[in-house]
This record gives structure tokens, C-alpha cells and sequence, in this order.
């Protein structure tokens, strides 16, 4: 990215729910080697949003924020399917979480999601995602 507190995440698979996730392995393994993390346990979540793009910021903004208070970072994570939830959309997702302090570092930490250039879109050949972290 040309400004040097920005990182840039793109991922792609065959759905929007494996393109979330794809995303969120992505970030980790931006800034954490996890090979060697501690697991502490599963945490669930659930989001729901007027858009895919929603989404896919949600579930990023949750592992900055378990980062930050938890001082945790997943290690996996499973995406449920997306749904209809009231006049938008939900999403579940489970993480099974490791001790941040026991992955080693590999690059800058996010420090939050931007909506700047925020890119989530389905196709012939799958979906993809854009999403710029501050770091």
C-alpha cells in the first residue's frame, strides 16, 4: 500500500463464506507465525450486516477486537452460511483461538478494518475480497 500504516488483504474462494474466511487467515498470517501458539479455546460469533462487504469488515473488526482484549488471534476459523436476517444478513462463525503471546511475530498487528477501496464480490469463477488493515 502506498501509505506505510496500510496493508492490503485479498482472498478468493468458491463462496462468500470461504472468501471470509480465507480473509481472516490471511491477516493472522500477515503479522503471526501460529505454528507454535498455544490454543485456549473456541469462541463463537455472530454478525449480521446490510452486505456481503458488511460481513466480511464485521468478522475482521472481531479479531482485532480479540486481539486487543483478549490477547488472542485465531488459529482457524469456520464460517457458517450466510443468511437473511432481518432486513440484511447473519453470519456464524467459530474461531479456535491461541495465547497471542505465544505466536511469533512476523509483521505489523492490525490495528483496524478501513472501508477505504473494501472490495467483496461474486462471479462466474468464485468470489473475491479487498480489505485495507491499519497497521
Amino acid at each position: 500500500m502506498p501509505h506505510t500504516a496500510d496493508m492490503r488483504v485479498e482472498a478468493w474462494s468458491p463462496t462468500a463464506e470461504g472468501c471470509i474466511g480465507e480473509a481472516v487467515r490471511a491477516m493472522v498470517e500477515s503479522f503471526a507465525d501460529t505454528s507454535g501458539a498455544a490454543v485456549v479455546g473456541d469462541r463463537a460469533y455472530t454478525v449480521t450486516a446490510e452486505s456481503d462487504e458488511d460481513l466480511l469488515v464485521s468478522v475482521l473488526e472481531e479479531v482485532v477486537y480479540r486481539m486487543d482484549v483478549d490477547g488472542e488471534i485465531p488459529l482457524d476459523v469456520e464460517v457458517g452460511s450466510i443468511r437473511p436476517a432481518g432486513a440484511g444478513l447473519g453470519l456464524s462463525v467459530r474461531f479456535r483461538m491461541a495465547d497471542a503471546g505465544t505466536a511469533v511475530p512476523v509483521g505489523a498487528v492490525p490495528k483496524a478494518v478501513s472501508l477505504h477501496d473494501l472490495h467483496m464480490r461474486g462471479g462466474a469463477g468464485g468470489w473475491t475480497c479487498r480489505v485495507t488493515l491499519d497497521v
